[in-house]
């Protein structure tokens, strides 16, 4: 079985290529992040075309989650209980749902901005809340995972040049022990292996030619119960899939599993 997380970065700009990737890719379910579309908009129906069922929390602005899954979609919940917010407004950063053998869940963590700005309390408090959410699967004995665009890099090895970051978001003591905290829940990082280059960069900022200098990041992660963890027989960072006009500035994570 394979299955994959992807941040598109708009599922309008990029459905050409989401469409292609998973005809050619053989993802039995995934995981998006940054629809940016509302519902109503989202491309069910290509997608179904493909034999992919759809299930989205979405509003149409800066968010938006799925999962799509063609060994089918069960027992859908759509946001973290306790979610915080922001600004006064609850975004649409996470949904969950049972897909055949497995459970899974498709988060868009917030960016955090800057250390001083709201939006990283709101992000840490984000992470609490998730952790509570996900605590009794993560124990449990189905194979789990949640998995996206997590906007922290778990180690200095998982950002190109440390010092370049210092004093930003993703990288911080507080963020880093957020992604511990979440891990204490039963949960271990499936870190893939790296298609070029000696780190499995996700990230590539589309400025400065980041991307063929490889100065990337490793921000979208899948983190895995045991029994999931156990199942897996192989992960790759899908880098051909950052190249070429039209490209996400994320790219996909992809895990076979033996289940």
């Amino acid at each position: 079985m394979r299955i994959a997380t992807w941040n598109v970065n708009s599922i309008t700009a990029r459905l050409p290529r989401l469409l292609a990737w998973l005809e050619s890719s053989g993802t039995d379910v995934l995981c998006l992040q940054e629809a940016k579309v509302a519902e109503e908009q989202f491309p069910s129906e290509q997608l179904r075309e493909l034999g992919y069922e759809s299930a989205v929390h979405a509003t149409g602005r800066w968010n938006g989650v799925a999962v799509l899954s063609r060994v089918g979609i069960e027992d859908v919940v759509k946001g973290v209980p306790g979610d915080p917010g922001f600004d006064g407004s609850v975004e649409p950063r996470a949904i969950s749902a049972t897909c055949g053998p497995l459970r899974v869940w498709s988060v868009y963590v917030p960016n955090g901005r800057e250390v001083d700005h709201p939006h990283y309390a709101y992000k840490l408090q984000w992470f609490e809340a998730l952790k509570a959410a996900v605590a009794g699967d993560a124990a449990g004995s189905r194979p789990f995972a949640v998995m996206g665009d997590y906007n922290v890099a778990p180690t200095d090895d998982d950002v190109f040049d440390p010092a370049f970051f210092e004093g930003s978001t993703h990288v911080t003591p507080a963020e880093r022990a957020a992604l511990a905290s979440l891990r204490e829940t039963g949960l271990s990082d499936v870190v893939p292996r790296p298609l070029k280059y000696d780190h499995p960069f996700t990230y590539w900022d589309y400025r400065q030619l980041s991307f063929p200098k490889n100065r990337g990041m490793r921000i979208d992660l899948v983190y895995a119960n045991a029994p999931f963890a156990k199942a897996v027989s192989d992960a790759y960072v899908d880098r051909e899939e950052r190249k070429g006009k039209g490209a996400s500035d994320h790219a996909p994570v992809v895990v076979d599993l033996d289940v």
